[in-house]
Formats: structure tokens, sequence, C-alpha cells
């Protein structure tokens, strides 16, 4: 019962600090909304286009190829890809070098001549694939027609129902843009500052003079810290819980199908930056080093981390910072639907909750006060 009414006590005092919690709440939100727009074209996702194709030709077959490559305009016609005859004195040639057509085809008996501009590789490139596979389904259609001449209509006219260019992303097609990357760099970054809440959760009490009231108290040095620890983890992922709410639902920032997954990550991460910086201010003794030293590790862990601006989690610098691996995790568990990158994250801040806990316990104890 004596930590239920210390984590309660723990939990008005906190909301009574106006200060902390505009500080908690508007410090994050604001700057996702800055960096957000500001920044919105670097994280721009658009891709080239190609516009359609044209192609002048002059067929002067009278031969099945020459049959087959009408069928095959029409067809190509579909997907973008536009042939037009030359008529009287147009010079194909000269176009394509003047670059008013994407290139120039010549049919002969003899076979497909295509000249194409240097300018326009991609478009070229594009063309001559076409012509080739063309070409080649042309030349299967003639050996065909030695062995049963009625099959060579039907070996021309396949898979003319598909497309002939078809698009296909290396890339995941999902991808955050800028106010999801900062919905979530931002959120990252102030759950680590539940660290400063840490670093002065005893000292608070010293300074105040009521760290004797609690001592003389019916309540247990243990009741005491684990009614505080707990009350400072449990008020700071409430802030954390509103900054992810008012980014999904006020700027619309993408959390994905797996929020419970999300928020698992960002609690193991207050948990980790509580017990960090109670450690700290038990290992220093002193509340202004403490904090001194917490918001040094908190600002390059930020600037490490991918806080500020995306970062390629490649490199090795990045991963020491608490941030990158919620991060990565959390972008990993919306983006790509991978459960299993969470468990890096929630086990690396586990592990660095239970040593610096570790400290403040055996410190705790060893101290006649707070």
């Amino acid at each position: 019962m004596n930590i239920v009414n210390i984590f309660l006590k723990e939990l008005k005092q906190t909301f009574r600090d106006f200060r902390m919690f505009v500080f908690m709440i508007a410090f994050p939100i604001v700057f996702m909304l800055v960096l957000g727009m500001a920044l919105s074209n670097a994280f721009s996702t658009n891709k080239i286009s190609i516009d359609n194709i044209h192609v002048l030709y002059k067929n002067q077959g009278n031969n099945q190829l020459a049959q087959a490559f009408e069928t095959f305009k029409k067809e190509t016609n579909k997907s973008g890809i536009h042939f037009k005859e030359t008529k009287g004195n147009v010079d194909g040639k000269k176009a394509v070098k003047q670059n008013d057509v994407d290139g120039y085809v010549e049919i002969s008996n003899t076979g497909i001549k295509l000249y194409e501009s240097d300018r326009n590789s991609i478009e070229g490139n594009i063309i001559q694939g076409m012509l080739t596979a063309f070409v080649d389904k042309y030349n299967v259609a003639m050996s065909v027609a030695k062995v049963d001449p009625s099959k060579v209509n039907m070996v021309l006219a396949s898979n003319h129902s598909n497309q002939y260019i078809k698009e296909t992303s290396l890339h995941a097609t999902k991808s955050p843009g800028a106010m999801d990357y900062y919905a979530i760099a931002m959120t990252t970054m102030i759950a680590l500052y539940a660290a400063l809440n840490g670093s002065s959760l005893m000292n608070t009490e010293i300074a105040r003079k009521t760290g004797d009231r609690l001592l003389v108290s019916p309540a247990r040095k243990s009741d005491i810290f684990l009614g505080k620890v707990f009350g400072s983890i449990t008020i700071n992922f409430i802030f954390i819980v509103i900054v992810v709410l008012f980014s999904k639902f006020v700027f619309k920032a993408n959390w994905g199908d797996h929020l419970g997954v999300v928020l698992l990550i960002l609690l193991t991460e207050v948990l980790m930056a509580v017990s960090f910086g109670l450690g700290v201010s038990y290992i220093t003794k002193t509340g202004g080093a403490a904090r001194t030293i917490v918001m040094i590790v908190i600002q390059i862990a930020s600037f490490i981390g991918g806080a500020y601006y995306k970062i390629d989690y490649a490199g090795n610098i990045p991963k020491l910072s608490p941030l990158s691996w919620a991060i990565e995790g959390i972008t990993k568990v919306i983006y790509a639907n991978d459960l299993a990158a969470a468990i890096p994250s929630i086990t690396l801040n586990i592990g660095i909750t239970i040593i610096m806990m570790l400290i403040a316990v055996v410190s705790f104890q060893r101290r006649e006060g707070l």
C-alpha cells in the first residue's frame, strides 16, 4: 500500500509541474511539425516516370514481317509506345537527330533497322528491347511455319494481351515521409529525455527537504524506491502515448498496424532512460553533475541516432545510440511488418535497464538517506 501511495504522489507531483508537462509534450510536437514540413523534400519518394514514346517508321516490306509489324504496332500503342508512319518527304533520321522523336524504324523484306537518339538513352533502350523481342518472336514463327504453317498466326498473336512494359520497383513502395519519420524520431528522442527525470528522482526529494519525512514515515526504503521509480516510468510513458496519438490523429503520421509492438519498444526505452538517469545520479552522487552528464549523453545520442536528420543505419557509429535501435526497429515494424525487428531494440533496452538499475539499487541500499 505504501508503494501505491508513493506512486500516486509521484504522478500528482509531476502533473503539477507545468514546465515538465509542456516540455515532454509540446517540445516533440513542435519539432515534429517544423522538421516534418521543412524537410519534406528530403523524403520525397517520387520516381522517374517515362512519358509516351514516339517512333517514326517506314514500312517498305511486302512479306509476313511487314504484316506482323503492323499487328505489333497496334499492341504497343496500348503501352504508350506510338509508331507513326512517315509521310511525304519526312526524313526520319533527321527527326531523330533533332530529338523530335525517340526513334526511327525502317522495315524492309530483309529485316528491320532502328535509329535512336543518344540523348534519349532510356527511351532508345526500350524501343530496342521491344523490337528485339518482336524479331525473336517472328523468327520463332518462321521456324514453326516450316513444320506447321497453320500455327504461325497463333505464335505471332500470343501474349498480345500483355503489356510490353511492366514496372517493378526494387525498393519497397512503403517508406516514411518527412512527417512519418520525425513522428518516430521525436517520440523516441523525448522518451530518452525521461533520463533527466530519473537523474533527479531522489535528488528532488532531498532538495525539497521531503526526503527525511519519507524516511521517518511508515514506508520502507524499498517502498519509496519502487514507488518513485514506477511513478516516473508511468508518467513518462503517458507522455509518450500522448505524443504518439497526437501525431497519429492530428499530423496523420503513419504508426502502422502493430501499434502495440511499437509502444512496447517505446516502453522499454523509457525503462532504460529512467534507469540510466537514476544510475548516473547514484554514481556521481550530485544532482547537478548527473543532469549535466545525462543531458550530454542525450544530445550525442540524438545527434548520431537520427533525431534531427535521416541517417544510414548501415554504419557502426549510429548503432551506438539507443535512438537508432528504436527508430530502426519501429520503422521495420511499421513499413515491413517485421515484428522480429523489435526484439534487438527491446533486448538492448532491457539489458541496459538491468545493469543501471542494479547500480542504483546497490547504491541506494548503502546510503543512509535517499
